[in-house]
């Protein structure tokens, strides 16, 4: 089952930003991440805007394929970089529905 890291990020020191971006999809790819979105074009639709620069979405073959992610030794440093220099929010979601309405995603 698909699984999909959301990454909010609020930037306070951009210096980790251009080796973080240059690099980090490779090491999401060697999981099999595939980023569907890498974006700062955020657009209030409804609530309290974000505090936030960019949002990435990411999706993994799974959960276990998301974690391995995070906890790639190669990813470490860069991870590092990118808690000290900015303020950071990291959600892992499937692709169940809760509800049990939508008829192509399994039930959650």
């Amino acid at each position: 089952m698909a699984a999909y890291l959301i990454a909010i990020v609020k930037v306070t020191d951009d210096a980790w930003v251009p080796d973080y971006a240059a690099t980090v999809h490779d090491i999401a790819a060697k999981h099999g991440g595939e980023y569907l979105s890498r974006s700062g074009n955020i657009d209030t639709i409804e609530g309290d805007p974000l505090e936030a620069d960019l949002i990435a979405l990411i999706k993994f073959p799974d959960k276990a394929a998301l974690r391995a992610f995070v906890d790639d030794p190669d990813y470490a440093p860069f991870a590092k970089a990118r808690q000290d220099g900015a303020i950071n929010g990291f959600y892992a979601i499937d692709d169940t529905d809760l509800a049990g309405g939508v008829p192509y995603l399994p039930a959650g």
